[in-house]
């Protein structure tokens, strides 16, 4: 059974920095793309940053230039920094990761309980 644990969320005033890490665990042969990603309430889930296994990244605009993403393969684990923090980034932040489970299956979605960031202004 494959877990994807997040953590590292709370409460932040605005202009601070909270780092979120995720780890997966169990039968994982080889993990593709990770990503982090967040719904604030009435919205919908957006992407927030993904990541390659190459380690090419992605950001949504409204993110760029103050949150980045990077993984730690023999870890099994993604973060994400995020800096200059605003009231609009509160939101539950989810972890993803295609994974594959054996070297005969395809990459499948598997995903975090989320961890809940809380910028004050």
């Amino acid at each position: 059974q494959v877990q994807l644990v997040e953590s590292g969320g709370g409460l932040v005033q605005a202009g601070g920095s909270l780092r979120l890490s995720c780890a997966a665990s169990g039968r994982i042969f080889s993990i593709n793309t990770m990503g982090w990603y967040r719904q604030a309430p009435g919205k919908q889930r957006e992407l927030v940053a993904l990541i390659t296994s190459g380690r090419k990244t992605n950001y949504t605009d409204s993110v760029k230039g103050r949150f980045t993403i990077s993984r730690d393969n023999a870890k099994n684990t993604v973060y994400l920094q995020m800096n200059s923090l605003k009231p609009e980034d509160t939101a539950v932040y989810y972890c993803n990761a295609d994974l594959r489970t054996a070297w005969y299956t395809g990459g499948m979605d598997y995903w975090g309980k989320g961890t809940l960031v809380t910028v004050s202004s």
